[in-house]
């Protein structure tokens, strides 16, 4: 399965179609995959084994999400006060 991620990431192109998202208006989609990237991190590293798994929604929010958005949320969750549920 691992493999099967690593050769998903390594084709990666651009965000793919989400049906879970489907109006032009992407703002939820980037928000739901850096919630789901630091869910699946934390997850992951509870149990100990290895987080690349998680890169596939690391790199789908870091093609759909401006910059500073981004950078405002790794703050909010390093200072504790990140609204969403990780």
């Amino acid at each position: 399965m691992a493999d099967a991620i690593d050769e998903k990431i390594k084709n990666y192109r651009t965000a793919p179609f989400d049906s879970r998202f489907p109006n032009t208006n992407q703002t939820r989609n980037c928000y739901q995959n850096y919630l789901d990237f630091h869910r699946c991190s934390k997850a992951l590293s509870s149990k100990g084994q290895e987080t690349s798994p998680c890169e596939w929604y690391k790199r789908v929010y870091k093609s759909l999400c401006p910059v500073s958005w981004v950078e405002k949320w790794d703050t909010q969750v390093e200072d504790g006060n990140f609204p969403g549920k990780i």
